[in-house]
């Protein structure tokens, strides 16, 4: 009560005091109340944007660590220069950001078309040549390569000599004859260019003689110092001689640049016609200066047999005693030949095994050819995350690497990488290595690696603008893991005794690579897993494609939701655990949780319970499926004049949760691939039985990607995509199949005949295939047919396609 007295008077007294003036004590912390809910509040506000701003840029934000490649450019003076441009069919460049590059172009004057059609540079499929291909290349210090076009063979040839401060000297040869003297006497046009990138710090002058006439360049880059580059004829008839001195926009457009300045000029001596370079032609700067020329072209027309030799000299090469040039030139790549022979030998003995010198020629081809595809890659890539707006730019960097396709994808992709890499460290260790290191450097700080590295204008040049953006909840297969088992069961005291030290540096990468699948990749039971990626909302596939799973079409749940489970990647992710359980062994880490992983994901029952089908007895995927769906046109409405629109795909029955066992094929088979099945184990039975059936998977060529007996066999995927991964025979996929068959048979069980029989029957099918198939069409291929055993796919792809030489050799 006196209380409520006590409020009255207080309230009476309070509303004499003006309106400016408040007493209530409650309302003396009002204020400071209000302040810090609006404090908080804006504290909470910039938490979230700032929160929200963190994991725009975890994408494109490199991992936090020292990174591996230490050593790069001048710090590794033998492979400082190289023919580190697979996409152009001749081409040497230092493994610098911003290099000078070189390069050939060709053409024969009767056969050049008005739009520049016969004009050769870049390796183009539709330049139609009969073969092309590095014959003999160590990834160091020589190389020679043979181009057929037509009647005419092209062989470009070339050596390096160590010395001084900036990669020494370098010299190339570039002939022409003709098969059985057929077009002796006709003209070819013959190309050498010289140029540098705008961010290339330096300048390149022409030397100009006599009568105007280029004598050769010189120049002065960051990189590499006072240099100069001299071209000889050192065999046949020069028709007409031309140069070309001007600005080139990129060198994604140096045919083009070319093609702009080709003049027709009358030859006074011999009265005829002849297509010449334009000489000097330097655009004006916005200031009316002269720019400098970034791109100078010497153009040799002569008649076949002809010859040139071109020369680069390092000004920092004091103590020349001897040019590499002429028979010392000759004596040399002779020499680096002998060399090359002898350790080819010693490391996969074909002649020991009886191989002809035919065979041993081929197989010399698919090593060369994979180590002289390997490329120096220098940009960023687009990537993109559920938290960015759009694709944003990773950050600059190398990439020294193989690449699949000179022709197709002149360009570094992770999962090929991972094959690549098997044959690449059998040749040459360092390679391997340095080419992984190179491959980490580029894995963002939640773990990933973006699965297509586009880096530069000449690789970008090549991609289609759908494959460009990286998505960051894609992954790939992670074949890195294969590399590194290779490597260590094969150069285990090597790895300890010399190169310890990349290991450990690599392995806080490799766990940080392994917890990125192992969580993002993860399926919604325990201890499964499912392929990001997967478009659910498409009506033009008829299944939609798993692009990140490596095996882009092959069929997978009619209908991708949360439910699937792919029994490739849950394979995948045992093996690359048990990799890294061996890797810790090596390196005194006490991590059993991948031990334990492994063994988790490794038991044979509950891999049946979740993935082994009772109906066909196989194992499969699992997902919302039907196989009642088909691709038709929509009907057009009545009277209508429009022509159908695309094809769409048609559901002729709703999808149930159920095991798509009727699509069986190379995902049936990756617990038998991986070692995963136990060796006395039925299922392991079955495998075997299933592989060498007709009507499933087995034919005289190798082991076809997708069963007959699938409903997609040899289906298009949408109205313009060809089957893909849906009946065509892969290397990559038949070699791990014969190393699972030579590893089950040397191991203890009922079924250990059944596999050697196999592994015999299945590595002799392969290799004579694609032997067959190299001497009727002159290419190593993508795929190869099921039913007549043919090249399919984009040619050359001295890819994972060269494992055959690792079969010939024996070495899994």
């Amino acid at each position: 009560m006196a209380r409520n007295k006590a409020q009255d008077k207080f309230t009476k007294t309070k509303n004499k005091v003006p309106n400016f003036v408040n007493t209530k004590k409650e309302d003396k912390f009002k204020l400071p109340m209000l302040n810090t809910t609006v404090t908080v509040l804006c504290i909470v506000i910039a938490a979230w944007f700032s929160y929200k701003g963190y994991l725009e840029t975890r994408v494109n934000t490199p991992y936090d660590m020292e990174k591996l490649v230490t050593a790069s450019g001048l710090d590794i003076p033998d492979r400082y220069w190289g023919t580190y441009r697979p996409g152009v069919y001749f081409g040497m460049k230092t493994r610098d950001p911003h290099s000078l590059v070189t390069g050939m172009m060709w053409y024969f004057p009767h056969l050049l078309l008005k739009g520049g059609g016969g004009l050769r540079h870049w390796c183009e499929q539709g330049d139609r040549l009969d073969r092309y291909a590095w014959m003999e290349h160590d990834g160091k210090t020589f190389g020679v390569q043979e181009i057929v076009d037509n009647s005419a063979i092209l062989t470009t040839t070339f050596v390096k000599k160590p010395g001084g401060k900036h990669g020494g000297d370098w010299t190339a040869r570039i002939s022409v004859t003709s098969k059985n003297q057929v077009r002796d006497g006709e003209e070819i046009s013959l190309l050498f260019y010289t140029a540098i990138e705008e961010s290339t710090k330096g300048w390149i002058k022409a030397n100009l003689g006599d009568e105007n006439r280029l004598t050769g360049v010189e120049g002065n880059t960051q990189g590499l110092g006072s240099f100069t580059i001299n071209l000889n004829v050192i065999q046949g008839n020069v028709e007409e001689h031309s140069f070309l001195a001007t600005v080139a926009p990129g060198l994604h457009l140096l045919r083009e640049t070319v093609l702009q300045n080709l003049r027709t000029a009358f030859h006074k001596e011999s009265s005829k016609r002849h297509i010449v370079l334009a000489g000097e032609q330097i655009p004006l700067s916005s200031d009316g200066k002269k720019k400098d020329a970034n791109f100078i072209v010497t153009q040799i027309t002569g008649k076949i047999p002809f010859q040139i030799e071109v020369s680069y000299e390092s000004g920092s090469f004091i103590n020349r005693v001897e040019k590499l040039t002429g028979q010392n030139y000759e004596r040399t790549l002779e020499n680096q030949r002998k060399l090359f022979d002898k350790k080819f030998e010693e490391i996969f003995k074909l002649r020991s095994k009886g191989y002809t010198e035919d065979e041993i020629k081929f197989a010399k081809m698919t090593l060369s050819n994979m180590v002289g595809s390997i490329g120096y890659f220098y940009g960023n890539s687009q990537v993109q995350s559920q938290y960015t707006k759009g694709p944003v730019p990773y950050w600059k960097a190398p990439l020294y690497t193989a690449v699949p396709s000179r022709s197709f994808f002149p360009r570094g992709f992770l999962w090929d990488e991972g094959f690549h890499g098997l044959l690449i460290s059998a040749w040459d260790l360092e390679i391997e290595l340095d080419i992984i290191n190179h491959w980490f450097d580029l894995m963002n700080v939640e773990g990933w690696i973006p699965r297509e590295m586009i880096l530069g204008s000449e690789a970008l040049a090549k991609v289609p603008e759908e494959f460009v953006i990286q998505t960051n909840t894609n992954a790939n297969p992670p074949t890195f893991f294969l590399t590194l088992r290779f490597i260590l069961e094969r150069n285990r005291k090597e790895i300890l005794e010399k190169h310890y030290q990349f290991l450990d540096k690599l392995y806080p990468r490799l766990q940080t690579w392994f917890n990125w699948f192992n969580t993002t990749q993860t399926g919604d039971i325990a201890s499964t897993y499912r392929w990001r990626g997967r478009d659910v909302a498409t009506n033009r596939e008829l299944n939609p494609k798993t692009l990140t799973s490596g095996l882009d079409d092959y069929p997978r749940a009619s209908h991708p939701n949360v439910d699937e489970r792919h029994v490739d990647l849950r394979c995948w992710i045992a093996f690359a655990a048990d990799t890294m359980y061996q890797i810790s062994e090596l390196l005194n880490h006490s991590h059993n949780k991948y031990q334990e992983t492994y063994q988790y994901l490794a038991d044979n029952n509950l891999l049946n319970k979740l993935h082994w089908s009772p109906n066909t007895q196989s194992y499969a995927d699992f997902g919302l499926h039907t196989d009642k769906v088909s691709l038709r046109r929509p009907t057009p409405p009545p009277r209508s004049h429009v022509q159908s629109s695309e094809m769409i795909r048609v559901v002729l029955e709703d999808p149930t949760l159920r095991y798509v066992d009727s699509s069986f094929g190379y995902v049936s088979l990756f617990p038998f691939i991986l070692q995963i099945i136990d060796p006395e184990s039925p299922q392991l039975g079955k495998v075997l039985q299933d592989l060498t059936n007709p009507n499933l998977l087995w034919t005289k060529y190798g082991l076809r990607s997708l069963a007959k007996t699938s409903p997609l066999y040899m289906k298009y995927n949408t109205e313009h995509d060809g089957p893909y991964w849906r009946g065509p025979i892969w290397m990559n996929l038949n070699y791990l199949t014969v190393r699972a068959t030579y590893y089950y048979s040397n191991l203890e069980g009922p079924y250990q005949d059944k596999a050697k029989s196999i592994y015999q029957n299945l590595r002799q099918n392969l290799i004579q295939n694609i032997m067959k198939q190299y001497k009727k069409s002159g290419y190593v291929w993508e795929n190869y047919g099921d039913t007549q055993g043919e090249g399919k796919g984009s040619h050359p792809f001295t890819g994972w396609t060269s494992l055959v030489l690792l079969l010939m050799a024996e070495i899994y």
